[in-house]
């Protein structure tokens, strides 16, 4: 918990020198429904109303990682699910800002955020050697412990840090999650996935325009182990 607390409170100096720290997960099952009847607006001495009636239309999933510098949503992530290609691909879609640059992620220790292909991602982009063992048999692709180990190694460019279990609260994406719940999700009606998906994408540019803001983060961990 000291090293992502501290990794947070180094965040400005750490972008100033070229390397970009980013809390990342998923916000699954994202539920594309639409409110049977309009909403009905507000008008004086009356509030909104909205009907409590609904169609679903399917579900989402987003993928995203917090710039913790720059308080913003980086390299949106949208498809029916989350699997290990859809990690690695939102991965790749955030380094290409800045191909040459550091990148530290801040992730849960979930099975995809410690896959092969991820592994062999970092690999190919810091120029590391192809020799990566066998998946399940030798080498730094053998267990979900090996790869954890060499994708958390500090000497590469682009690493990751994983959570302890039951932190999410440590994960700064969180925050932001909630955020996109109380103004967009909570109160809004979505006519297909489609519709759904381009409204929090338009939320996100929104908000990466007109509300981008560090998060303060207080919290330096605890003084002992509870």
């Amino acid at each position: 918990m000291k090293e992502v607390c501290q990794l947070y409170q180094q965040a400005a100096d750490l972008e100033r020198e070229g390397t970009h720290v980013m809390s990342c997960d998923e916000m699954t099952g994202i539920q594309a429904i639409e409110r049977a009847y309009p909403t009905q607006a507000m008008t004086l001495g009356q509030c909104e109303r909205q009907e409590f009636e609904y169609i679903r239309h399917g579900t989402v999933s987003l993928i995203a990682s917090w710039d913790v510098a720059k308080g913003q949503i980086c390299a949106p992530y949208l498809a029916p699910t989350r699997t290990e290609a859809d990690f690695v691909q939102h991965i790749e879609q955030a380094i290409e800002r800045d191909p040459d640059g550091a990148w530290v992620f801040v992730v849960d220790q979930l099975n995809t955020h410690q896959s092969e292909s991820l592994v062999r991602l970092v690999a190919r982009e810091c120029q590391l050697p192809e020799d990566l063992g066998i998946k399940g048999k030798s080498g730094i692709l053998k267990s979900m412990r090996s790869r954890q180990v060499f994708l958390s190694d500090p000497s590469h460019r682009i690493r990751f840090i994983y959570l302890p279990k039951h932190t999410s609260w440590l994960n700064q994406i969180e925050c932001w999650f909630s955020i996109l719940v109380r103004r967009l999700l909570r109160r809004g009606t979505f006519t297909s996935t489609a519709d759904l998906e381009q409204q929090i994408l338009s939320f996100i540019d929104y908000f990466n325009r007109t509300f981008a803001k560090p998060f303060v983060w207080k919290f330096k961990g605890f003084d002992q182990v509870i």
